[in-house]
């Protein structure tokens, strides 16, 4: 008889704790009863959002924040510019604030990089995906005038070496391609100008990188769940595919297929500081289930 196919949870994997903290707060708030608003997604989960949305929890954007007065608004870990906390003021709202306290520090060393270099010209750069809440929150902290670049090619293209050049990053981007985008800055710098750089990556979300490829080298086969939005998401995901290539990634169990388990002995299951544990849970009793299933019909057979 063949030994039971093991499946795996990593236990490293799952809310980072600015999540958590964000979370518990919005479930305070409401066991009150009162209306609570949260400013965009609280986290890039939808099955999150839709728990906590079943709880009573009213996600709005900027826009409809601009509408309202006399009310509760939770701020997400990502963190927010100066503008949505004068426009909460304005409208007489209560800003139950989340922001992360890493994202929070580095928004407060960004606004005094930019303050302290007013009328030079000097650059400041943030390495991060363009649109992402934290990285609007960021560009903020400079009244807009911070350079975002995504990628390498960007920092060729949109950084002038010939002025001074201070580097960050959004707080869950990868190592490598920070230290690859900082040697290159370094290399390009033209004779008189300076730079500096600050790897501002938040240290819980790097030190799950190695954590993550350990784990997904261990595994014949590896379902990462995280929600399609998810800047750690694409990036610890990433990491799994480089070194083991049958990994896949999902949201729920309906991206499970079974001939995805076809000759695997081993299976993990591990997800990005967005993914709650409760998901991962679910994930791994379908695949138990299938798995269970399939042995039933061949044993009829």
């Amino acid at each position: 008889m063949k030994d039971p196919i093991k499946v795996e949870i990593d236990e490293g994997s799952g809310f980072c704790f600015g999540v958590v903290t964000a979370i518990r707060k919005a479930e305070e708030e409401l066991r009150s009863g009162k209306t609570l608003y949260c400013l965009g997604d609280i986290v890039h989960n939808s099955r999150e959002v839709e728990r906590l949305s079943s709880l009573g929890l009213k996600t709005i954007d900027h826009r409809q924040l601009a509408g309202l007065h006399d009310t509760k608004v939770l701020l997400r870990a990502h963190g927010e510019p100066p503008s949505t906390y004068r426009t909460a003021r304005e409208n007489g709202m209560e800003i139950i604030d989340a922001t992360c306290p890493v994202v929070l520090q580095l928004q407060k060393r960004i606004k005094a990089e930019y303050e302290s270099s007013l009328g030079s010209r000097h650059q400041i750069v943030i390495f991060g995906k363009n649109g992402h809440a934290e990285v609007l929150g960021l560009v903020g902290q400079t009244n807009g005038e911070a350079i975002v670049i995504e990628n390498l090619e960007e920092a060729t293209t949109k950084l002038d070496f010939t002025r001074d050049i201070v580097l960050y990053s959004q707080t869950t981007k990868s190592v490598p391609e920070f230290q690859e985008i900082e040697r290159y800055i370094q290399e390009h710098m033209a004779p008189g100008a300076h730079f500096r750089s600050y790897n501002t990556i938040c240290r819980q979300v790097s030190h799950r990188i190695e954590s993550i490829r350990r784990f997904a080298s261990t595994h014949d086969l590896i379902f990462f769940v995280s929600g399609k939005k998810s800047s750690n998401g694409k990036v610890l995901f990433h990491e799994c595919l480089q070194v083991n290539p049958r990994s896949f990634l999902i949201d729920s169990t309906d991206e499970i297929h079974p001939e995805q388990l076809e000759g695997a002995v081993s299976i993990g299951v591990c997800g990005a500081t967005s993914t709650p544990k409760w998901l991962m849970e679910e994930i791994r009793t379908h695949i138990e289930r299938t798995l269970q299933e399939k042995t039933d019909n061949t044993t009829k057979g």
